[in-house]
């Protein structure tokens, strides 16, 4: 979800009851709250992993056709984005039509909780190492060492990735869980490294798609935490 959101995309949200057209993201969250919406939650969805999702299948499949939704807490609606590029060229902009849909009212699926998500980050992360490590992966020389220091600086010059309110915990997981997910993109991304034969590949892969799992359930878990904490508390 993190990757159409920026200063430079127009946002509108489409499907929204008691709207025959399209509306601005402003206008767009002032009307589910309206309509009893108290909370968002984040869903990651890949295929065969319908992560934070609820049915029916109908919204799932567009899930996981944009692999990523935004579920509405207090009412049963969601929304799924649909990513545009517009304008004359020289002038392209990003357009995202948010489309409002029916969801069922039911738990979210796979999503973990925050104690649960930082155990398995811990064990993904030295997984991941050791396995990349062992098949000569691209992605666990200097290269990774390098984008690995750079995310580290960032973290240290007081970025925030999440806003203000979150719990401590949720902003531990989640930079955590960037981090196995950098080493994961890396892997993919660079090449075979010592890994050429198509059995050594084959093994790369298996590897890493536990540990990208992993990691996507526990950026889910610390976006959802607020939510969660508000469920738990009404209870």
């Amino acid at each position: 979800m993190l990757e159409i959101v920026g200063d430079d995309a127009v946002h509108r949200v489409e499907g929204l009851p008691g709207e025959s057209a399209p509306v601005g993201l402003t206008l767009a969250l002032g009307r589910l709250r309206a309509l009893g919406v108290s909370g968002l939650r984040i869903a990651l969805p890949a295929p065969g992993h319908p992560l934070g999702l609820s049915g029916p299948p109908e919204f799932n499949a567009r899930a996981m056709d944009a692999e990523e939704a935004v579920i509405c807490h207090g009412a049963a609606f969601g929304l799924v984005p649909e990513v545009y590029e517009a304008g004359p060229d020289g002038d392209v902009h990003v357009e995202v039509v948010w489309h409002c849909l029916a969801v069922r009212e039911a738990p979210p699926a796979d999503v973990p909780s925050l104690g649960e998500a930082e155990r398995e980050l811990a064990e993904a992360l030295r997984d991941a190492t050791e396995v990349l490590s062992r098949l000569d992966v691209a992605g666990s020389g200097p290269v990774a060492e390098a984008a690995i220091d750079a995310y580290r600086a960032r973290a240290e010059r007081g970025r925030e990735v999440l806003a203000p309110g979150y719990p401590p915990r949720a902003v531990r997981v989640l930079e955590l869980a960037q981090r196995v997910g950098l080493l994961v993109s890396l892997a993919y991304e660079n090449g075979h490294g010592g890994a050429v034969s198509s059995a050594e590949m084959g093994a790369r892969a298996e590897a890493l798609r536990p540990v990208e799992r992993v990691a996507r359930r526990a950026q889910v878990a610390a976006y959802n935490s607020v939510v969660e904490e508000r469920e738990r508390g009404v209870r």
